[in-house]
């Protein structure tokens, strides 16, 4: 573990402190390009400008070093992550939490000096700076004489050349005005051509001319004597020494800035926070005690808490607000009027004082409240970095990166509000300095769960989902999708009363046609029709799928979506017509149970598991590709009638989920066969048969009791039933089984003292009070819930109050048996 941790060490401060020069760098350059029109033009030495950028870089540590933090973090991890390193060290058994570790130390102690350099060091550079700023600003511009115009950069002189020699320096055509006697242009000197040439303590300026003439004026005069004196003298060489002041930099005493808040260190500032504190206190209350005894208030002993008793009393003053004429009454009324101006206009003075008082005092609370945020900031980053680091895939390193860098662009962001609404009172001091905290506290933690978790950070699946989802809900709001609902037992009705629910726009609803039905022939019309007539959906009754006049009608509806459930099967012509497709609802979980009776088949077949399928249609049937499942435990008490209402429930939900997952474009689609694990058997789910519903009793009574389970309560089990005298003569009748339980015979010995004679499948054991039992392959059958032919539906005990001797008679032999074997072959 100690060359991993070193290994790591050595990839974090390697990639720290190069990250830390290069940002130190981008923000100097940033520093600079704030600072050039200051630093250029004064002929600044190389050494002073780069002092002055040194101290610059050292006042923006506090910004760099948790940027620092952030991608280095993420660069130590995130290359092992991307070279498969990573991966090798969790397999190793070391967590990433152990793997962090010597990482989290070093933050600490970065987060520690982060501390220490905003304490100590930081405010020595903005002290520094300063005192350049205030130097470099005192230091006056070089000396650059333009062409052709009047240049009075140096003070008591105005200089003007016609053109300049830029190999020699040479100036033509020069014309100098000496204004040092401040008496106007007194002074003038015309010279052919002259040199330049500046001390190199830059303290003078020495100006050759050439071939010139020299004009001065006395300017002065006697009392009758009003003429000028004019002295004109002629040279071929004349020295001009004109003496400069501030023209070189030259560093003067930092100390004059100590009182700034950004250059005091932790102790100063909470000194003279405590000064600013004590000052705005009795601000406060000179302020409040100016205010009631400053002439304001005629009563003001009432407004002073010391003097009144303990129950206010009520002003007593004779003949109080009673005047004794108009005149009177409205000079009352005026100098009231005058004095709340006054009071108003002392107390905005006030106001103004006060909240100037408080602006300090945030200020300072603030750069209090910053040595910890800052400090902590660079912990939380790292938090955020490292796990960036660790999730990065291959070649995703430059992706993390630049996730990383917006993440300190957001903390940068929030930081800077924070401190701007902390300055104007927006907030408090600490909760301004701490925002960033809040947003990068719980960012942090989750970054970090979701790396030790080994948890993807981001799903694109998931995220291009929701913005099909989004898309769609914005879309619908122009033109919902017109959905054609296709459907006709109970079954359906609970999917199409949950897309109304959801607000599916439902534009109309294919069933069967009306069917005579009962002894009276009555027309009766599907559970799916009623629905729709109740909530005026219009409604296709074709005879035929085929009929062109249905597929026009059908087609006129301009439906982008079929939904089936319970159904017919559909031709081509109508299944592809909607653009969405056509999907059926299939009461089992697909490919298991292709066929019309999937639910008494799971049952029969004794299936613990079952479910519904959304699918496709194609050409055949149940054959298309899957998109939803949604499984369903049988419990051992169920029967056919529990689990289709079970499944109705499930199926509306699963229904709407299809729906929606099509509108959005959030559905995969899945060949059936993918679904199908190894050599396992499909079965099938054919057609319920009246030959399938008649018991054999030779089967093993697990499947017999499955078959009553699967066929109830619709179309029921039944068997028949014949007196074991074959004297008598009677015709067999018909016994319907609706719940049943499974007995073994030495129960049914004990209950019942079943006989040996009574080993043939099919007879009838009773104890003529309330069980009733029926001889199997391998055991009896309990029946709980029977009907007999021409009765209603009872209880076995019901039933033998009315059947006497059961045992007298024999069940008949059924088909179920064979018909079970060769459907599960």
């Amino acid at each position: 573990m100690k060359k991993l941790d070193k290994l790591l060490l050595r990839s974090f401060f390697g990639s720290f402190i190069a990250i830390l020069l290069v940002v130190i760098f981008i923000l100097v350059m940033q520093f600079l390009w704030l600072y050039i029109d200051e630093l250029v033009g004064k002929g600044l030495s190389l050494l002073i400008i780069l002092e002055f950028l040194a101290w610059g870089g050292t006042s923006i540590l506090p910004t760099a070093l948790p940027l620092a933090t952030l991608l280095a973090a993420m660069w130590a991890l995130g290359q092992m992550s991307e070279n498969n390193e990573l991966i090798a060290v969790k397999a190793a058994g070391i967590s990433l939490a152990r793997t962090m570790a010597p990482l989290f130390i070093a933050s600490l102690i970065i987060s520690a000096a982060t501390y220490v350099i905003s304490d100590r060091v930081v405010p020595l550079a903005w002290n520094k700076m300063y005192t350049f700023q205030d130097d470099i600003q005192n230091t006056n511009s070089e000396i650059k004489i333009p062409s052709g115009i009047f240049y009075n950069g140096i003070e008591g002189y105005v200089l003007r050349v016609d053109e300049r020699n830029k190999d020699n320096g040479m100036l033509y055509g020069v014309m100098v005005y000496d204004h040092t006697d401040r008496k106007g242009n007194i002074n003038v000197t015309l010279a052919d051509s002259a040199l330049l040439k500046m001390s190199k303590s830059k303290d003078y300026l020495t100006f050759t001319l050439y071939n010139g003439t020299n004009y001065a004026e006395s300017n002065t005069r006697a009392y009758r004597d009003t003429s000028y004196e004019v002295q004109k003298i002629n040279f071929r060489k004349q020295d001009l020494i004109i003496p400069l002041e501030n023209y070189s930099f030259e560093k003067s005493d930092s100390t004059r800035f100590s009182d700034q808040v950004k250059t005091m260190r932790k102790i100063q500032l909470v000194e003279f926070r405590d000064s600013l504190d004590r000052n705005f206190t009795q601000m406060h209350q000179d302020h409040l005690r100016m205010f009631i005894y400053g002439g304001n208030f005629s009563k003001y002993r009432q407004l002073d808490t010391a003097t009144i008793e303990k129950e206010l009393k009520p002003f007593e003053c004779d003949n109080y607000m009673v005047w004794d004429n108009a005149s009177d009454e409205y000079f009352a009324y005026e100098q009231a009027l005058n004095k709340a101006v006054n009071m108003e206009t002392q107390l905005v003075g006030m106001g103004r004082e006060l909240n100037e008082s408080l602006f300090y005092l945030r200020r300072v609370n603030l750069c209090i409240h910053k040595l910890f945020s800052v400090a902590l900031a660079c912990l939380l980053l790292f938090f955020i970095g490292a796990p960036l680091g660790s999730l990065v895939k291959k070649g995703q390193l430059g992706g993390s990166a630049i996730l990383s860098v917006l993440f300190f662009v957001l903390y940068w962001v929030v930081n800077s509000i924070g401190e701007k609404m902390a300055k104007d009172g927006a907030m408090s001091p600490f909760e301004g300095s701490f925002l960033m905290v809040l947003l990068l506290a719980p960012m942090g933690a989750f970054f970090t769960w979701k790396a030790v978790n080994d948890s993807s950070l981001f799903n694109m699946d998931q995220f291009k989902s929701s913005w099909r989802r989004i898309k769609t809900k914005v879309m619908s709001i122009f033109r919902k999708t017109r959905i054609v609902y296709m459907g006709t037992p109970e079954f359906a009705v609970a999917p199409l009363k949950a897309l109304i629910d959801k607000g599916y726009n439902i534009v109309g609803v294919v069933t069967v046609a009306d069917k005579p039905s009962g002894r009276g022939l009555k027309m009766n019309e599907s559970a799916v029709k009623k629905f729709a007539v109740e909530h005026g959906i219009p409604v296709l009754q074709p005879v035929k799928l085929k009929d062109p006049e249905f597929l026009e009608a059908l087609s006129a509806w301009k439906a982008d979506l079929f939904v089936v459930v319970a159904f017919r099967m559909l031709p081509k012509e109508v299944w592809s017509m909607p653009k969405l497709g056509t999907f059926n609802l299939h009461a089992a979980l697909l490919p298991q149970y292709r066929g019309a009776a999937p639910i008494n088949w799971a049952v029969i077949n004794g299936e613990q598991i079952t479910g519904v399928t959304t699918f496709m249609i194609d050409e055949d049937i149940d054959t298309g590709s899957i998109m939803l499942r949604q499984d369903y435990r049988i419990k051992p008490s169920d029967n056919a009638g529990d689990v289709h209402d079970a499944l109705m429930e499930i199926g509306a939900s699963l229904v709407c989920d299809t729906v929606e997952g099509l509108i959005e474009g959030n559905i995969e689609l899945r060949v059936q066969r993918s679904f199908v694990q190894g050599s396992e058997q499909l079965k099938p789910a054919p057609k319920l048969s009246r030959e399938l519903c008649h018991i054999d009793w030779n089967d093993k009574a697990k499947n017999i009791h499955n078959l009553i389970r699967g066929l109830s309560p619709y179309p029921a089990a039944f068997t028949e039933i014949l007196p074991i005298d074959e004297s008598v003569s009677a015709p067999a009748v018909q016994l319907k089984i609706y719940s049943s339980e499974i007995m073994s015979t030495e129960e049914a010995g004990r209950l019942l003292g079943a006989s040996d004679g009574l080993n043939v499948p099919g007879s009838i054991l009773s104890d003529g009070k309330g069980i009733l039992a029926i001889r199997t392959a391998d055991g009896f059958i309990k029946i709980n819930e029977l009907q007999l032919a021409g009765k209603k539906r009872m209880d076995t005990k019901t039933f033998l109050l009315g059947f006497r001797n059961p045992q007298n008679y024999r069940c008949t032999e059924g088909s179920s048996k064979a018909l079970l074997d060769s459907v599960r072959k």
